[in-house]
């Protein structure tokens, strides 16, 4: 009698998640520090065109062009003309809104054509749930809006920065917090005794939404205290065809209002992940699955290093080997982040 064959468990061809945090687009108001309780609505921040007689500051390819040339090139003006977005004469302070959805289903795919894959994925971020919950990942997701690492460079170089958390709740605030964002470090995720208890409500809130508890979506609102007439910095947009654009720096803009792309605060909120070789140097980088930071063109969880998420993934799944505490947090917060994940080279 022929005996059957064990199935061995594969990845899906077609394996996608969603992302659980889930921000709008961010936009720009100014307002005075002083008033920043009572001035409302506060004046929107547009971004204008502004042309601008600069200098040839590039590092040339001298070797591909004729010397004579070359002088005569870094000898005229660099004409330009540029986005720009800035606070009133009358406004000092910046301040930037959003808000945020915290998603229940972690680990539930939006697609995949593999039922027994699926199956033992479902179980496996059960097991991790059950036995950690999502404290962890949720107090370093609330540590990232109450210290207003969202802002980015606007965080940079500012007096002052306060962070207001709304939770809504049938459009109405049910729960605030408040933070000092300057209090809060960015190199690591010790918030300061004075301001754990807060921050620690916060993070239950966000847990309790990833684990599908109840509904949560919060409202942001950060004040950067920067100076009157100060630039503010919205994100840049990526103009591929840079034949068919005339500027050489274009800024986001929703509505006519300077903002900031939802998917770079999404890179700030999960900017959680301590758990790779080289942390001391660097501090927290984004959750990516190679680990990557393009700014430093470096990746930080490589294949051959078996840190990504893709071999910790199959490991723990197909292998059943199961990663470092840390590492599941980094898997978890990688699902979280959502992505198409599928086997590769198939369908």
């Amino acid at each position: 009698m022929a005996t059957s064959k064990a199935s061995v468990l594969k990845t899906a061809s077609v394996l996608a998640f969603e992302r659980k945090l889930d921000p709008s687009d961010a936009q720009f108001f100014a307002c005075n520090w002083d008033d920043r309780d009572t001035q409302s609505p506060a004046a929107p921040v547009p971004v204008r065109e502004k042309s601008v007689r600069g200098t040839i500051s590039n590092r040339l390819k001298a070797n591909q062009q004729d010397p004579t040339k070359l002088d005569a090139a870094i000898e005229n003006p660099n004409l330009q003309t540029v986005d720009v977005a800035t606070l009133p004469p009358d406004a000092d302070t910046l301040k930037v809104v959003f808000t945020l959805r915290v998603l229940g289903g972690t680990g539930s795919p939006s697609a995949c054509n593999n039922a027994e894959y699926q199956a033992k994925l479902l179980h496996t971020v059960k097991g991790y749930a059950d036995r950690f919950g999502f404290g962890e990942l949720a107090r370093r997701y609330a540590q990232n809006l109450a210290s207003g690492r969202f802002l980015w460079r606007n965080r940079m170089g500012a007096e002052q920065v306060e962070v207001r958390i709304e939770h809504l709740v049938k459009g109405a605030a049910s729960r605030t917090w408040t933070f000092d964002g300057l209090q809060l470090s960015l190199r690591d995720f010790a918030a300061p005794i004075s301001v754990a208890p807060e921050l620690d409500t916060l993070a239950e809130l966000i847990a309790n939404g990833l684990s599908g508890g109840s509904h949560v979506l919060l409202r942001i609102s950060a004040f950067a205290r920067l100076g009157a007439s100060q630039e503010v910095y919205p994100s840049q947009e990526l103009i591929l065809d840079k034949g068919a654009s005339k500027k050489s720096k274009t800024l986001y803009d929703v509505g006519g209002v300077a903002g900031i792309h939802s998917q770079k605060l999404g890179n700030a909120l999960r900017t959680i992940d301590t758990w790779y070789s080289g942390d001391a140097e660097l501090g927290p980088i984004a959750v990516e699955p190679y680990g990557s930071v393009t700014t430093l063109g470096r990746a930080f969880r490589k294949p051959a290093d078996k840190t990504d998420f893709y071999n910790l993934l199959d490991g723990w799944l197909l292998k059943d080997v199961e990663p470092q505490r840390e590492q599941q947090h980094f898997v978890i917060a990688t699902l979280i982040r959502g992505g198409v994940f599928g086997d590769a080279g198939k369908e």
